[in-house]
């Protein structure tokens, strides 16, 4: 199939150093990527030049037009961000957050349609934050904002979803809701890249993996292609067991190298 969302050769430099290095990335419609790699290999970097939030050098490209020469609405449109850190510090009801995903659909002066209703009603069912939703974000737990703020992008409907960390400082119950969720969007049609740290969760909900190390990309494929016991060996620096179960192979650090 092709992609949706591309970017070709990116190169992103601050203060003399790579921090991406000549990065090919493309995400289609019906996938789920997850970006992979060790703490400064560059991912959220990367993350931020494909959406545009940076500057780079080489080219990104959205349904094989450049992404540059859309206005910010369409830009908006096409792509919902996710960054990490889910902070919220204006005292907003959930709800008011979370129909902040619909902006990019109005201008600033006209009401809700119904459509938009719906679409932020089914992005708190999806995330289950409805229970919520006349409540202050100021009052909520680390990991029910961040349901929240995944809610707010999911609003958007965009055929394009990053989400940089989606699933830090949730719990374990819900990493595995989170990354369902992520997975189902895709499924919709959606091209989703999140970027998680956790290679259990990648293995296990993945249709691609792409692997960096060091502010280039050292592998692209499915889960069994990228993630080999050597390749996570010479990338993470740990030795890791692969054990077979029901729901398919669960990766089990052992021991730093």
């Amino acid at each position: 199939m092709t992609s949706l969302l591309a970017g070709r050769a990116l190169t992103v430099v601050r203060n003399g150093r790579r921090i991406v290095d000549n990065a090919d990335i493309a995400l289609t419609p019906g996938e789920l990527t997850i970006l992979a790699g060790p703490n400064g290999a560059g991912k959220t970097t990367l993350a931020r030049a494909l959406a545009g939030l940076i500057a780079s050098d080489g080219d990104v490209t959205f349904d094989g037009k450049p992404f540059a020469a859309m206005t910010l609405r369409e830009r908006a449109r096409a792509l919902a961000y996710l960054p990490q850190g889910h902070e919220f510090h204006w005292p907003m009801r959930v709800d008011a957050i979370v129909a902040l995903g619909r902006e990019p659909h109005a201008d600033p002066f006209s009401r809700k349609t119904e459509a938009d209703r719906a679409a932020i009603t089914r992005a708190m069912a999806a995330t289950s934050v409805a229970p919520f939703a006349d409540r202050l974000i100021t009052t909520l737990s680390g990991g029910e904002c961040a349901r929240v703020a995944i809610a707010r992008a999911l609003a958007t409907e965009a055929p394009v979803l990053i989400a940089d960390e989606p699933t830090a400082s949730l719990d374990e119950r819900h990493r595995l809701i989170v990354m369902e969720l992520l997975r189902s969007v895709a499924r919709q049609g959606a091209a989703v890249i999140a970027i998680i740290h956790n290679l259990a969760l990648a293995m296990r909900f993945a249709d691609k993996v792409v692997l960096m190390n060091e502010g280039r990309i050292v592998a692209s494929g499915t889960p069994h292609e990228a993630l080999t016991l050597e390749r996570i060996a010479e990338v993470f620096g740990v030795s890791v067991n692969r054990v077979d179960t029901p729901d398919g192979p669960v990766l089990v650090p052992s021991r730093a190298l």
